[in-house]
């Protein structure tokens, strides 16, 4: 008889635990909804300040999200009402490795996390501009320009994100943003990206990503993108590149070999031939689709090591090169040609 209910006791557990973890998943669900149900109301801030109000649709698109307000808070059934603080969890609770690299890096004796993190509204960083990544460092680090080492530092610092610079990143790729090139500039920042509603007048329903991937396929090739460049349809926009870490990091620091030129400008089958579009989404993040390998790099020619920029294989700009040159040379065999024959009468005078 023994033997014969282990089957039908077994079942019985089982089914208790899968019971145990439903209602504690339905729990954790339901009071993240009810956290909401107060601190999402936006007449919060009235009451207790903007701390305290939380809106719900970004904080659902954050990694966060999945493991519900009481990952980090925990509150008693009187809450609010019996005028205890929630618990704030610690963030190495679950970064711990992140947390080490971290606590090794020249910001950890000057800020903690959420000096730069919101939880409530951390995004992938993949999904963020490589300006949005700089403002958190503006907090702080107000009037950089690194001009006493770096020629020209106002247009570097709209090509490379802090973060490509200051942390000790091994990966790193080219990503294209659409700019508005005839917008009005204002303050420091002179690129001003377009927005999903600036590119979706173009392609309507299609989504922004088909501005340049014309075929649908995902994935854009080198001569999509030359046909977006020279489409007189898209005057106004033009494309602005950065050199964005593909991996992210925390070991903060001055690197000594960022300050080589060939870091940045290099050539070469295995050097920053990786290369994305990012394109604006509904909700201010950007989508990033891949672009053909050694787009960026390879219409450039290079030494073995290094870029010269602004030289390319553009036909019309080397049609309009060769005619300078062409000019040049002109100029200066017609002015010996005028001076060997006149050279009698020079002597005469």
């Amino acid at each position: 008889m023994l033997i014969k209910t282990k089957p039908f006791v077994i079942c019985l557990i089982g089914c208790l635990m899968w019971m145990i973890v439903f209602a504690i998943t339905s729990v954790s669900a339901m009071e993240t909804e009810d956290c909401l149900g107060c601190h999402g109301d936006s007449s919060i801030i009235e009451e207790g300040g903007k701390r305290l109000y939380i809106d719900g649709a970004k904080f659902a698109a954050t990694p966060h999200a999945d493991e519900g307000c009481t990952a980090c808070h925990s509150v008693t059934d009187e809450h609010p009402d019996d005028g205890v603080k929630p618990t704030t969890g610690s963030c190495d609770m679950c970064h711990d490795d992140i947390a080490a690299e971290y606590g090794a890096s020249s910001h950890a004796k000057h800020a903690t996390c959420t000096d730069c993190h919101n939880p409530h509204t951390v995004r992938a960083y993949t999904s963020l501009s490589g300006f949005d990544q700089n403002r958190p460092c503006a907090r702080c680090h107000k009037g950089v320009g690194h001009s006493q080492w770096l020629p020209r530092s106002g247009l570097h610092m709209e090509a490379v994100p802090c973060i490509t610079c200051h942390t000790n990143t091994k990966s790193c790729a080219i990503t294209l943003y659409i700019e508005k090139t005839r917008a009005p500039k204002s303050g420091r920042n002179g690129v001003v990206l377009a927005t999903y509603k600036d590119l979706i007048k173009f392609v309507g329903k299609k989504g922004p990503e088909s501005l340049i991937d014309t075929n649908g396929d995902g994935k854009i090739s080198i001569a999509e993108l030359s046909k977006f460049n020279t489409d007189s349809r898209y005057r106004g926009t033009g494309l602005w590149g950065m050199m964005t870490t593909e991996k992210v990091s925390h070991d903060f620091g001055i690197f000594n070999n960022r300050q080589d030129c060939s870091f940045c400008h290099v050539s070469g089958r295995k050097a920053l031939e990786t290369d994305y579009v990012a394109f604006p989404e509904k909700d201010g993040t950007y989508k990033r689709v891949a672009v053909e390998k050694g787009a960026t790099l390879n219409p450039l020619f290079a030494t073995s090591n290094f870029y010269m920029v602004g030289a390319g294989r553009n036909n019309i700009l080397s049609i309009i090169g060769l005619l300078i040159l062409a000019g040049g040379l002109g100029a200066v065999f017609l002015h010996g040609t005028f001076r060997f024959l006149t050279r009698k009468n020079r002597r005469k005078n």
